[in-house]
């Protein structure tokens, strides 16, 4: 592997460019995943980050979290179902969002914060 370098004052810096790059910015758990293995995993961080696989395990667990977080909904809903929408409009939001709210949860503990 050759390296080129650019001198900057004293200092000669590499040239370094990642092979991906992608245009699609990541997704609300795919951010909190980076924020997660930089605070707290920073060797497996810096590891992914050099071996250029750090935004397609952002990508692939952006996108698992949303399909689990679809999936838990649909099956909290079958266990606890929601109030009337077109007579008890607040308390079906209330309801709604309480599923959601335990859904991200497990989402978080399961694929984020592991």
């Amino acid at each position: 592997m050759e390296l080129t370098y650019t001198q900057n004052g004293d200092y000669l810096i590499p040239n370094l460019t990642l092979k991906e790059t992608s245009k699609a910015p990541l997704g609300k758990y795919g951010r909190m995943r980076r924020t997660f293995l930089q605070e707290h995993r920073p060797i497996l961080y810096n590891d992914l980050s050099l071996t250029e696989q750090l935004f397609p395990h952002l990508r692939e667990i952006d996108e698992t979290a949303h399909r689990r977080v679809e999936q838990l909904m649909q099956e909290l809903l079958e266990k606890d179902p929601a109030p009337d929408k077109r007579t008890q409009q607040m308390a079906w939001v209330q309801h709604m969002n309480s599923l959601k709210a335990q859904a991200e949860e497990i989402v978080l503990t399961e694929l984020v914060y592991s």
